[in-house]
């Protein structure tokens, strides 16, 4: 949590409403992190949920030793709070970055906490085991589960993550909503995770189960009895006689006799009547995660559960080929590419985890082809030819949005192709699915915008027909590459050094302009820097802090040729037209190359680096170590050069955003997707690879402060502190970025400055921009009947009541409809805006909600009835995508909700006999081969609790006898 003298971020009152709507009547372990404010030292769901995954990684790590490496040994981790970076090193070796997998955790604990914020989802008593619903909610919590299982067979990891989270959150829920820990059980519930076997004995409705306690803590209000009980929150459902209430300043119905409460959520008594025992309810609620986290190991196996948490330091390879007959030589340089990344990495730990592939044409696109075997997606590649068609524009940003749904996210997208986008639509959904894909798209274009055609064409096209292109990879951090077909498998050849992860380092000044210098820096966490020009490039060069000079230039000598020339101390370099440009040191040596003939061999070596070039494709390798300090570069061109430098570093850092909820039930951070124009908004910054705690001793590297630009232009927009919260090893920061930062709508890039180890400057930017979108728009699977803003006892401020939701509880399937609430609310106003919908695949969608005239944080909810064919597939994902478009032309840019759905086939409804007061629907499978776990590390839930398993194996394989698994 931040220091004890930095008070945490004023919220303004555009953000009073959203904070009166996270007001919730059910509470929980606190979220995150930022609860920490309201109860310090307590245990959060985001602290059980990392610790418990990270237990489970090194379980599979111990069982499975790394090829061509020592094997890890258990007492190296005890009395050690497990971190992934650490583990990653000690598995993979230094230098491979778990940025992947710490993104992969975050997934799963925002899902979490979401839980405790979401309209659809705090106000039920199911999904968080309160007013004695524990049939009910061990049914959604199997659900939950098996929804985590079969989308991560279908290879949508992030809806997987996303039910994991849930799942997690409801089971954590149990040990401190209920009795259990009172009970003096000091194993979890042997039974919550298997929907064929009964809770236990079960509270009845007319049992009494608590007594009355006026004081803040209440640990002796429980009646003297043995049955399972949980608390009540609020009025819905009211709390019957006798009944125990879940406690805490916001929980009405513990004002109602028997008053107090027993919820373990936190070390506060003002929150939790039964704080004393917060940590026996942390420690088995832990213990209960490790089971949840080693049961999906044990049903997708050691791959399929190390490819739902991206244990992996390798991205995924993804391609989307044009096939038209003009792309013969396009294709052959995906072939080779492929083929060398996929010998080249065979059996190593940056071997891609996932292939993609997706053709397009005109008319067609897809399907999409999708493995995890390299020999089955080079098999897939070298099956396609260029064959047809050979007219332009074609359907490229639909298979890009295809490929951007079954790419993993934090992977690079490469698009080959000749001809611009018939279907430039898609532009805006495109740009905003790469961001919350996280994913980099980079276009392979062999065809210039200023030549002649070659290709056939039906339409005169405009020379501006590649904007698209150029929109989406700004948005997506990536960039299109113009070149020529003899020189397309040279260049093609960052498809292999982008998938290194690469950062880009940041320019100053960030636009670059023909003939004016602009610097980078080099940090000693840099290593293997790249610098690619590319344009018509007349001329560069390059400085390094030392004054090493490397200047490439065309003479204008008969042959025409391209040289370097070296230079003594002191000598005048001369550009073209014979102008004296600057007085420099030393020149190195590049490459001569003759006009008008390829040479891809031809390469030029000097003190600096390494010099190729491939038509108007410039690439400069430069040589380890590298000098630190501000490195110097200018290009001389016509029109503007395009400049990127990018390098390996073992410090990068992720980020996301979220709303400080400080009071009510809750307190904690309230996710979001993207920041909110007008809004109130906290950035979290966490800093990843072991070069984030350095070496021994108090010199470390460490960010100060974060600067935001606007993009294209590259205009500061302003700056702000980062002030580190929570465990210093974990490396968070955290900023409170006003609405007056954030008041426009538009796209925006994040530049972290700081010191390294040795007290130089340190300079890491976003790998993609963000986008400051103009009105927060949600939309939610609705699963039961919610009554919505009265609980939190608000009116609807557009209506005269509040939307009643509902809707059949479970999931999707076929041949039924499914409700879904949307809300969109605006911090700036008034705003006007039309309100679209499309699913993919293609099914009905229907909504109550087309159009709104929005004000000044006010908000509109609706409702879409989704219906699902007969003919669909069970075990598919669904997208459903709303976006909120202002009707007037010059208005602000579209916001894009997305919402990933699961078609199942239905289950086999449990059987067992049980009261109908506390029982519900459960959903069985066939029986697992359990993976017994015998692992728990110390951290902030785990206490020690190494060798102390309960599921040991005597008691395992005892368990085992009566399982029937989801």
């Amino acid at each position: 949590m931040l220091p004890a003298e930095v008070p945490p971020p004023y919220l303004g009152p555009s953000a009073l409403l959203l904070l009166q709507l996270l007001l919730s009547p059910t509470s929980a372990f606190f979220p995150n992190f930022w609860s920490l404010l309201a109860a310090p030292g307590s245990i959060t769901h985001q602290d059980l949920t990392e610790e418990a995954a990270l237990n489970v990684t090194l379980q599979l790590f111990l069982e499975q030793p790394p090829p061509g490496r020592p094997p890890l040994h258990l007492e190296d981790f005890l009395g050690r709070t497990l971190l992934a970076d650490d583990l990653f090193a000690a598995y993979f070796g230094s230098g491979f970055p778990s940025r992947r997998f710490r993104a992969a955790l975050g997934e799963v604990s925002r899902a979490n906490a979401a839980q405790d914020f979401l309209l659809t989802s705090k106000n039920d008593p199911d999904l968080h085991f309160d007013a004695e619903r524990l049939g009910q909610g061990r049914a959604r919590l199997v659900t939950a589960l098996r929804e985590t299982v079969v989308a991560a067979r279908a290879l949508d990891h992030t809806l997987s993550r996303q039910r994991l989270g849930a799942a997690l959150h409801a089971l954590q829920d149990f040990y401190s909503h209920s009795n259990w820990v009172e009970l003096e059980k000091e194993q979890p519930h042997p039974h919550l995770l298997w929907p064929r076997q009964e809770l236990g004995s079960l509270a009845q409705e007319s049992d009494h189960t608590c007594s009355d306690c006026e004081q803040l803590s209440c640990l002796g209000n429980l009646l003297d009895f043995r049955l399972l009980t949980s608390g009540y929150f609020g009025t819905h459902p009211p709390k019957p006689p006798g009944k125990c209430s879940h406690g805490g300043h916001f929980d009405q119905s513990s004002s109602q006799p028997p008053r107090g409460g027993i919820n373990k959520d936190s070390t506060s008594p003002g929150f939790s009547p039964h704080h004393k025992l917060h940590s026996q309810a942390a420690k088995l609620a832990l213990l209960a995660s490790i089971q949840a986290f080693s049961l999906l190991r044990s049903r997708l196996g050691d791959r399929g559960f190390s490819r739902l948490l991206d244990i992996t330091p390798a991205s995924s390879l993804s391609f989307v080929l044009d096939t038209t007959g003009s792309m013969g030589e396009e294709i052959n340089a995906a072939k080779i590419q492929a083929r060398h990344i996929v010998e080249q990495r065979r059996g190593s730990p940056m071997e891609p985890v996932h292939y993609v592939l997706v053709p397009f044409h005109d008319p067609g696109f897809g399907p999409v082809f999708s493995t995890s075997d390299p020999d089955s997606f080079w098999q897939q590649l070298n099956e396609i030819h260029a064959l047809g068609g050979g007219d332009e524009p074609e359907m490229c940003l639909s298979a890009l949005e295809l490929a951007l749904l079954h790419t993993p996210p934090f992977s690079d997208i490469f698009v080959f192709t000749d001809a611009s986008p018939k279907d430039a639509f898609l532009t805006n959904r495109v740009e905003s699915l790469t961001q919350e894909r996280h994913c980099r798209v980079t276009f392979l274009v062999t065809e210039d915008p200023s030549r002649v055609q070659i290709r056939a064409r039906r339409e005169v096209l405009s020379p501006l027909r590649f904007e698209p292109y150029e929109a989406v990879a700004l948005a997506s951090g990536g960039e299109v590459i113009f070149t020529k077909d003899q020189h397309i498998q040279d260049v093609a050849a960052i498809v292999g050094e982008s998938m290194a992860d690469l950062v880009t380092l940041p320019l100053e000044p960030p636009v670059v302009v023909s003939g004016r210098p602009f610097t980078f820096s080099v940090d000693e966490l840099l290593q293997r820097i790249t610098v690619r020009i590319h344009g018509e490039i007349s001329s560069f060069w390059i400085i390094n802090p030392a004054g090493t000079f490397m200047i490439v230039s065309q003479g204008k000598e008969k042959n025409g040729d391209w040289r370097m020339r070296e230079m003594g101390e002191g000598t005048s370099v001369l550009g073209l037209g014979g102008k004296r440009q600057k007085e420099l040191p030393h020149v190195a040596i590049s490459c001569p190359l003759s006009p008008g003939v390829f040479q891809g061999q031809e390469e030029g070596e000097g003190p600096l680096g390494h010099t190729r070039r491939f038509g108007q494709f410039w690439m400069v390798t430069m040589n380890d170590p590298l000098q630190t300090g501000t490195w110097e570069i200018q290009v001389t061109a016509e029109g503007t050069p395009r400049v990127r430098v990018q390098a390996q570093t073992s410090l990068d850092f992720l980020f996301h955003f979220g709303i400080p909820v400080e009071d009510g039930p809750h307190p904690g951070l309230y996710p979001l997707p993207q920041p909110v124009a007008g809004l109130q908004t906290l950035l979290l910054v966490e800093v990843t690879g072991p070069g984030s705690r350095g070496n021994s001793g108090d010199h470390k590297p460490h960010f100060s402060h974060v600067v935001l630009r606007g993009v294209p232009e590259g205009a500061e927009l302003g700056w702000v502190p980062l002030e580190p919260t929570g465990p210093r090893e974990r490396g968070l920061l955290a900023a409170s970025l006003p609405p007056t930062l954030l008041s426009t709508p538009g796209p925006f890039s994040m530049e972290l400055i700081g010191q390294d180890g040795g007290g130089r400057g340190l300079h890491r930017a976003a790998r993609q921009p963000c986008t400051v979108v103009p009105v927060l728009l949600e939309v939610r699977r609705q699963e039961r009947m919610l009554l919505g803003l009265e609980r939190a006892g608000l009116d609807h401020p557009l209506t005269s009541s509040s939307p009643q939701l509902s809707g059949p509880p479970g999931f999707l399937a076929p041949g039924r409809k499914a409700l879904l609430s949307l809300h969109i609310t605006s911090f700036l106003g008034p705003q006007d805006l039309d309100l679209r919908t499309s699913v993919n695949p293609s099914f009905a969608l229907t909504s109550n909600l087309s159009r709104v005239r929005l004000g000044r944080n006010e908000s509109a909810w609706g409702r879409l009835w989704l219906e699902v064919p007969d003919s669909a597939s069970p075990d598919s994902v669904v997208l459903v995508t709303v976006t909120a478009v202002g009707r007037e032309a010059n208005s602000v840019p579209p916001t894009h909700a997305f919402l990933r759905l699961l078609v199942l086939a239905p289950a086999p409804q449990d059987k067992l006999a049980a009261s109908a007061h506390s029982t519900g629907p459960a959903l069985t499978t066939a029986r697992p081969a359990v993976r017994l776990s015998t692992l728990v590390t110390p951290g902030r839930a785990g206490g020690g609790m190494v060798g102390n398993p309960w599921w040991g194996t005597v008691g395992g394989m005892l368990l085992l006898l009566s399982l029937v698994s989801w």
